[in-house]
């Protein structure tokens, strides 16, 4: 019987497929994150693994393209049957790393918990699609790939959504695992739908009438797919760092990057013509302020990022769906594509933090989208006005667009505002008539990105007050009238200190005499005696070091080194020289290096380890809790800091307290009181497991309509029904504070 295309299973098997792919993710990342911190050099180490084994798989894929269907149909389902010996999906359990041995121990861990399955499974869109072309009839595969990243889709949104708030990971692993064998039926359905095909797959058939790219060619190809995915990680890493500070950001630019291919790979030929002609106004409007370092948290400016992300992904990736050979080079063209995709995304994570102090990868980045986008004719003025030699017209107005951009340098206040706008709009206006000639396109572009605000970006690097590291970016800033010092994480203030004489030991920010870690620091002594034993997770500019007395024992945890130098060195704060410059710090993850620390240790210890707005969610979990348990006395106190812009966690806390029998209070402090200025609202929990130590601290815990009163504890705010946080289950999505997420407010 002669077999037929059945384009709904094979679209359907790489659906499974790339939505499987999409779920092991995000699933092993939060089963390995209690074991290996969050120290972004293990997650630069498990996007090396990822990547690596995507690019594994499409190699295998090619390199089964060699034999006959059937062949390729028994090598490719056995493999998968040895890989379902690494089912239901955990972690292997492997020896502890040795001192220094970590870069090479987290991607062996990774490569043995998960490997062989997601090697197979990565070789499911390309190999698909080559089994599809072997029928004939069945026309163009590569529609195919939008079916793929269709799928990368679905998974990318549903485990943040539906998975991870209703699954805990035991159960996410084992609906993986059925998922999994679905994956293999569907696999095992294809290859018997091509079992019988007449059509020869393998390069050397008589088909096969293009011959094979050329290198230069291929190299064309990396190119244009290495652009977008670097774009992609540098428009995440730009947006977090000087635009908005904002939960689940990461999923934005990562879901439009798939679509993007949806779109790209799809046969609406109208659709894709539109973004190839918006594509390079688009980039001269959002990518013209690629260099700016002040967005202010404007919403606007984000909305501008992820709309030009989308429009240029798209017509990148149409431009490499228009130069795609014939279906007997489709893997090559795969392997290729994915090649450029892990360059790409090694030079935006991995190399750009090591060489630039900003993210200048960024505009880098839209410099090279520039230099490859199809660029179709936005305003034809030549053809109109029938100008034979169009070129000195075109220097003439890269001239008029360079007298713009001196003058907009000049006058740049970080606004759009008078002369400003009409500056920016004659450069950018430029840019949209050379856009056909690509030379002085990227020119404008350039211009453009120096006048609004890069001059100024550039200029901030010299002074040695910016430093990258690859936890963010930090910048330095004087404010002579105010007479004071801010350290910024992007748009987030992290440390601040009033410079005025007499005033440079004063607390600030979060930690003022009336916060909760300033009422609680304030009383060690009271507490816990004249030696009380205190640690600090989380340094900042080292604040609160200035509350060290005499006598007492401080230890101080911090994951960034960067931090460490910025807060030691007295040039920039003098908190740590001048209060506690002989208190230890403890590089690494706060959890990891806690449970490393003597049991009954410390008798209060302070918790402060938000990044911006970023929610260290493994150390919220009550595994986490118990560390901090092990690490406190009987009687001790637990701190922790909780202001956040965009999550409510009381209810973590309270469930917390809760499951263990502990007393809870929490200071809510708003800085309105008679202080200098420098202070920060903020929100301090305590706990401890003995009543008489919280009424010491609290001087009994007030009703809760009081919470503001200066001095005063009130009681947490609990949730009914709030399940408690562990490191086999938690979900952000039920304390997401959403007005504040709709509004972008920053501080």
């Amino acid at each position: 019987m002669t077999a037929t295309p059945r384009r709904w299973l094979f679209v359907l098997t790489i659906l499974v497929g790339s939505f499987l792919l999409f779920q092991i993710q995000p699933m092993v990342a939060r089963m390995v994150l209690p074991k290996l911190g969050g120290a972004p050099a293990v997650w630069n180490s498990a996007m090396l693994v990822y990547q690596a084994l995507l690019l594994g798989g499409y190699a295998y894929a090619h390199w089964l393209g060699r034999f006959q269907v059937r062949r390729q149909a028994v090598i490719h389902l056995a493999l998968f049957l040895v890989a379902a010996l690494w089912l239901p999906i955990g972690i292997a359990q492997i020896a502890p790393p040795g001192p220094g041995q970590e870069a090479l121990w987290v991607p062996l861990l990774l490569l043995a918990s998960i490997g062989p399955v997601f090697f197979v499974v990565s070789a499911q869109a390309p190999l698909m699609q080559r089994w599809f072309a072997a029928d004939a009839r069945a026309g163009d595969p590569y529609y195919l790939y939008a079916a793929s990243n269709l799928g990368s889709f679905a998974g990318l949104i549903s485990y943040p959504a539906l998975v991870e708030p209703n699954l805990p990971l035991a159960a996410q692993s084992w609906g993986w695992a059925a998922g999994y064998a679905l994956l293999v039926a569907l696999a095992a359905a294809a290859a018997a739908a091509r079992w019988r095909s007449h059509a020869a797959p393998a390069d050397g058939a008589p088909v096969a009438d293009e011959p094979r790219p050329t290198l230069r060619r291929q190299l064309h190809w990396l190119l244009i797919a290495a652009v977008p995915s670097g774009l992609m990680l540098s428009t995440t890493t730009h947006l977090t760092t000087d635009i908005v500070a904002m939960p689940l950001l990461w999923v934005l630019p990562l879901g439009l990057y798939l679509l993007s291919f949806v779109v790209a790979f799809s046969n609406a030929e109208a659709i894709k013509q539109t973004f190839r002609v918006l594509a390079p106004a688009v980039l001269l409007i959002a990518g013209g302020q690629s260099l700016l370092s002040t967005g202010g948290g404007s919403m606007l400016v984000a909305l501008m990022s992820l709309v030009m992300l989308f429009i240029v992904a798209t017509a990148l990736h149409d431009y490499l769906h228009h130069l795609r050979p014939a279906p007997q080079h489709l893997t090559l063209f795969y392997l290729v594509m994915s090649a450029g995709g892990v360059v790409g995304g090694l030079f935006a994570a991995l190399f750009a933090p090591l060489l630039f102090d900003w993210v200048y990868e960024h505009p880098i980045l839209v410099l090279a989208a520039a230099a490859l986008l199809p660029l179709p004719p936005f305003l034809p003025w030549n053809e109109w006005l029938k100008v034979r030699n169009p070129v000195p017209y075109v220097i003439a107005m890269l001239a008029v667009a360079g007298f713009a951009c001196w003058k907009l340098v000049g006058g740049w206040d970080g606004t759009f505002q008078g002369m400003n706008g009409v500056w920016a709009g004659l450069i950018l206006f430029v840019g949209l008539l050379v856009v056909a000639w690509r030379w002085a396109y990227v020119a404008a572009l350039a211009l453009l990105m120096l006048g609004v605000g890069g001059v100024d970006t550039l200029q901030k690097g010299t002074d040695g007050m910016r430093v990258r590291s690859y936890f963010g970016v930090y910048t330095i800033t004087d404010d002579a009238a105010r007479q004071e010092r801010r350290l910024a994480h992007g748009t987030t203030l992290h440390g601040l200190q009033l410079t005025a004489p007499g005033q440079q030991r004063r607390p600030t920010t979060y930690y003022g005499f009336q916060s909760g870690v300033g009422l609680t620091l304030d009383k060690a002594d009271l507490l816990a005696g004249p030696n009380a034993s205190i640690g600090i997770v989380g340094l900042g500019t080292g604040t609160l070091a200035c509350y060290r007395k005499p006598g007492q024992a401080w230890t101080i945890f911090e994951i960034d080194p960067a931090m460490v130098a910025i807060a030691r060195d007295p040039s920039k704060f003098t908190f740590i020289p001048d209060c506690a410059p002989d208190a230890p710090i403890v590089i690494g993850d706060a959890r990891l290096q806690l449970a490393e620390q003597p049991p009954g240790r410390f008798d209060i210890l302070v918790i402060d380890a938000f990044s911006s707005d970023a929610i260290p969610l493994h150390l919220l979990t009550a595994e986490a809790f118990g560390v901090y348990a092990r690490a406190l006395k009987p009687d001790g106190i637990l701190l922790v800091h909780i202001s956040n812009r965009f999550f409510a966690l009381e209810p973590v806390l309270a469930a917390e307290a809760k499951a263990r029998g502990w007393q809870a209070a929490i200071r809510m402090d708003p800085a309105t009181g008679g202080e200098a200025g420098g202070l920060t609202g903020s929100n301090w929990v305590a706990l401890t497991a003995t009543p008489q130590r919280m009424q010491r601290l609290t001087g009994g815990v007030q009703p809760r309509e009081k919470a503001y009163d200066d001095g005063v504890w009130v009681p947490l705010a609990g949730r009914d029904g709030f399940s408690r946080w562990t490191d086999d289950y938690a979900s952000t999505l039920p304390i997401l504070i959403w007005k504040n997420i709709i509004g972008g407010r920053e501080e």
